[in-house]
């Protein structure tokens, strides 16, 4: 993160401890979209992704008075929606849905039907795999191979050493291509 989104958060996040409700609101602008898709990532329904990232939202705008403002903002929210979202799939027992999170796909009308087909046939079953692995597997390898996140951002926002992070993702990955291996 640039070094002066930091200083802007800081500054938000310092009025909003002082008592500007308002000033909170720049802070949930900025990071709504990317939260919205963490969410969804975590457990792929959209309406409840939208839910629950807002819902973390209000928990953050509660526990501000105890965030640290040198911190960064995102991976201490990030804790709070990620607890969220597991206690959410926890208590409604649901199946991972992750092909929810693709975009609506159109159909190209120069594509070539059976090429299409197989294409959406392999999305299918690698979201399907990815649905399959536990849940600090499946969080490990989207915050790695779809939000890009280094091992020491990913070491942040899931308070876990780095070791861990490096042990989880190669094994979320082993377990990733044996369940693909098993759907090919």
């Amino acid at each position: 993160m640039p070094e002066h989104d930091t200083t802007e958060d800081q500054q938000a996040l310092l009025r909003c401890q002082q008592g500007d409700k308002q000033a909170y609101g720049i802070v949930v602008k900025k990071y709504m979209k990317r939260a919205y898709f963490t969410a969804l990532a975590l457990v792929g329904n959209r309406e409840d992704a939208l839910d629950l990232s807002q819902e973390a939202f209000m928990r953050a705008y509660q526990a501000l008075a105890r965030f640290d403002l040198q911190q960064r903002f995102f991976t201490w929210y990030y804790r709070i929606l990620r607890n969220l979202c597991l206690n959410h799939l926890r208590d409604h027992a649901k199946l991972i849905n992750l092909a929810e999170m693709k975009e609506s796909e159109t159909a190209d009308s120069g594509a070539d039907p059976a090429a299409l087909a197989e294409r959406n046939d392999l999305s299918e079953r690698l979201w399907q795999a990815l649905g399959a692995l536990h849940d600090e597997h499946r969080e490990v390898i989207i915050l790695k191979d779809l939000e890009d996140c280094s091992y020491k951002e990913i070491a942040a926002r899931l308070n876990i050493p780095l070791g861990t992070v490096m042990s989880r993702l190669f094994n979320a990955r082993k377990q990733l291509k044996d369940k693909l291996e098993k759907l090919v």
